[in-house]
């Protein structure tokens, strides 16, 4: 559980700690907005992004469903800075056919974005949940981000993506199949 009060009081001290007053007329309320923001921002933390999955349908489709250009905001573990983009997910029902509502997916790449990430892991994250919860044949994540820390800090370098995959099953096991991915979600 997010702790919104101590969030508040350590807002405090990083606005006191910088130089500033934290009783000025404009700062008085950021406090507790920082801490409305964190409880938001990191709302994924105590969720387990299968329990989305759990509701499915059985069509019997035995084709690749990918959802692709899926928008999040996820925050650096490192500098606590944003980094956001967009994820691909695709996979493969497995034999009885069964499928989630697509909104499913991208409900999966919102939990697993708020929260304090790498985007490695994140990507491995969703591929897993969908992998554990479907049973597919296969399931395929690219998430393409530009990190804050990169940008506004550091290296300084805007407009740079970092691009992480994480394959499972036949997307792993044949070429063909990956390619289609990659095909799809690349708009060709």
């Amino acid at each position: 559980m997010i702790d919104k009060e101590k969030i508040r009081l350590a807002a405090i001290s990083i606005i006191e700690a910088i130089g500033e007053n934290p009783s000025r007329e404009s700062l008085r309320d950021t406090p507790q907005r920082i801490a409305e923001m964190y409880a938001e921002l990191f709302s994924g933390i105590d969720i387990d992004p299968k329990n989305e999955l759990m509701i499915g349908f059985e069509e019997g489709h035995h084709e690749m469903i990918v959802l692709r250009d899926i928008p999040f905001y996820s925050m650096c573990e490192h500098h606590l800075l944003p980094f956001y983009g967009v994820a691909h997910v695709g996979y493969i029902p497995s034999e009885d056919g069964r499928v989630v509502g697509v909104s499913k997916l991208a409900r999966v790449v919102e939990i697993c974005a708020r929260r304090p990430q790498l985007q490695e892991r994140m990507t491995r994250q969703i591929a897993d949940a969908i992998f554990e919860a479907l049973h597919p044949d296969g399931v395929a994540v690219v998430v393409r981000a530009e990190h804050l820390c990169m940008t506004m800090r550091g290296i300084k370098k805007p407009g740079a993506n970092v691009v992480t995959s994480a394959v499972r099953g036949t997307f792993r096991s044949k070429i063909a199949t990956r390619s289609e991915f990659l095909s799809l979600i690349s708009g060709s």
